[in-house]
C-alpha cells in the first residue's frame, strides 16, 4: 500500500514538472521566434514595404533572413533611446509611406529643385572616386582590401546617426567641429533643460570632440558583439554617407598653424619636442610649451614636413588624425560615399547636403567667423621647404589629391 502511494506521488510530481518545463520552453521559443521574425522598419531611406503573404508552413525559414531581421531591429530610428510618438494620422493613409515624422518639426517646402550644377558636381566627385579606386593608375596602402579587412580601430571616424539614417566620416581641419555639432543636434544626444539641444552653435566646445557624444563604428563591437560587422554593412548600404575634404597641402598648413604656431601643451609634449630634437638641433628642448614659446622656440613648417617624411615617424606611431591622409581615415575605396563635400565650396555643399538629408528644417550649417588657411598662401609656406622634400610630400599625399579631384600643385612642385 505504501508503495502504491509513493508511486502516485511520483506520477503527480512528474506530471507537474513536465507541465512546468513545457510552459518555460514554449515561452522561450515563442519569444525568440517573435524577436527574430517581427518586421522592423529598416530606416529613413527605405520606404515601408507592402504587406507580404505569410510563408507556407512547408517552407523552412532562412538563417540569413533571421539574421537580417535581427539586425534590422537596430536600424529602427532611436532604438537606443525613447523617441517622441508620431501624431495621430488624420489624413490619407497613403501619405504615411511617403513622409517620415520628425519630432516637433515641419517639413520644409522648397519651391525650386536642387540646381543641376550642384547635382553634376556631386556626380563628378563620386565618379572620380570610383575611377581611382577601380583602375590601376594609382596604388596606395589598403586600396584593394575589403571592408572586412579594415581593423576596428580604423573605423573610429565614422559617426552614426540612427535617428536620421546618416553616417559622417569626419576629417580634422575640414570644418569637422561644425559638422560634429550638427550630428550632436540631429542625434539628440545633448539635452538642455531636459530637452534636446537644437542650436549647433550652442553646443559647448569641450563636448564637440568628446567621444561619448558620438556613436562611431569602432564602438559597435562592444554593443553588438558578433553582429557588429554585419550591422555596419547593413547601415552602410541603407544610410546616407558623407564626408568633407580640402586641398591636402592646405590642410597640412592649417594643422601646423593650429598645433605648432600656438602654444599647445598636448601637441608640444607628444610631437613638438620630438620634431625639435630630430630636425631643429634642439637636443634638450624646453619642458613645456609656454617656456618654449617664451624663448621663441617651436618647430618650423619645414621641420614639420621633414617629420612627416621621416620613415621613423610612423614606426613610432601612426600619423595623428590632424595630418593623417583622408583615404586612411575614411576608406573611400571600401565605402561608397553618397556625398563628397569640399571646404572650398563649403557653403553651397552644406546647403545641398542638408537638403538631401531632409534635415534643413532641423539645423543650419553654423555661420562662424572663419580663420581659413588660404590656398594662395601655399607658395609662401613651402618657400622654406626644399624642392625634393615637396615632391616627396606630394607622393605621400597623392592619393588624397587624386581621389578627391585636386590639381597637381604646379607652383609648388615646379621650380
Amino acid at each position: 500500500m505504501g508503495t502504491s502511494k509513493m508511486l502516485r506521488v511520483f506520477v503527480v510530481l512528474g506530471s507537474l514538472f513536465m507541465i512546468l518545463f513545457i510552459i518555460i520552453y514554449w515561452d522561450d521559443v515563442g519569444a525568440s521566434y517573435l524577436y527574430l521574425h517581427t518586421h522592423v522598419s529598416p530606416g529613413p531611406k527605405t520606404p515601408a514595404p507592402p504587406p507580404q503573404p505569410k510563408p507556407k508552413p512547408s517552407q523552412a525559414p532562412s538563417f540569413l533572413s533571421d539574421i537580417d531581421a535581427f539586425v534590422n531591429q537596430f536600424l529602427e530610428p532611436g532604438s537606443d533611446e525613447p523617441t517622441d510618438p508620431a501624431p495621430a494620422d488624420t489624413g490619407n493613409q497613403s501619405e504615411k509611406t511617403e513622409e517620415r515624422y520628425v519630432p516637433r518639426q515641419e517639413w520644409k517646402v522648397h519651391l525650386t529643385p536642387i540646381a543641376p550644377e550642384l547635382r553634376e558636381r556631386q556626380e563628378q566627385r563620386r565618379r572620380m572616386l570610383q575611377e581611382i579606386c577601380t583602375n590601376d593608375s594609382l596604388t596606395f596602402p589598403g586600396k584593394n582590401r575589403s571592408f572586412d579587412d579594415i581593423p576596428n580601430q580604423e573605423l573610429n571616424h565614422l559617426i552614426v546617426d540612427d535617428r536620421h539614417g546618416i553616417i559622417y566620416c569626419y576629417v580634422p581641419k575640414v570644418a569637422c567641429s561644425n559638422w560634429k555639432r550638427i550630428m550632436i543636434v540631429l542625434s539628440e544626444s545633448l539635452l538642455h533643460d531636459g530637452v534636446p539641444q537644437r542650436d549647433p552653435q550652442a553646443v559647448p566646445g569641450d563636448l564637440v570632440h568628446n567621444s561619448t557624444m558620438h556613436f562611431t563604428f569602432n564602438r559597435f563591437w562592444k554593443r553588438y558583439g558578433k553582429f557588429a560587422k554585419h550591422l555596419m554593412k547593413v547601415k552602410l548600404k541603407k544610410y546616407t554617407k558623407f564626408l568633407f575634404v580640402r586641398d591636402p597641402f592646405v590642410r597640412l598648413i592649417s594643422a601646423y598653424r593650429n598645433k605648432f604656431e600656438m602654444s599647445n601643451e598636448q601637441f608640444y609634449q607628444r610631437f613638438g619636442q620630438v620634431i625639435l630634437r630630430r630636425f631643429a638641433n634642439q637636443p634638450t628642448p624646453p619642458a613645456h610649451a609656454d617656456q618654449a614659446f617664451s624663448q621663441g622656440i617651436h618647430p618650423s613648417f619645414s621641420h614639420f614636413v621633414h617629420y612627416l617624411l621621416d620613415p621613423q615617424t610612423e614606426k613610432d606611431m601612426p600619423f595623428n588624425e590632424h595630418w593623417r591622409q583622408v583615404y586612411r581615415l575614411c576608406h573611400p575605396c571600401q565605402i561608397q560615399y553618397d556625398f563628397v563635400g569640399h571646404l572650398e565650396t563649403a557653403d553651397e555643399d552644406a546647403e545641398h547636403l542638408l537638403r538631401l538629408l531632409k534635415v534643413d528644417n532641423v539645423v543650419e550649417f553654423p555661420v562662424t567667423p572663419r580663420n581659413v588657411t588660404n590656398n594662395s598662401w601655399e607658395t609662401d609656406w613651402f618657400r622654406t621647404v626644399p624642392l625634393e622634400a615637396r615632391r616627396k610630400l606630394y607622393k605621400l599625399y597623392e592619393p588624397d589629391f587624386r581621389l578627391f579631384g585636386y590639381d597637381w600643385p604646379e607652383s609648388i612642385l615646379n621650380e
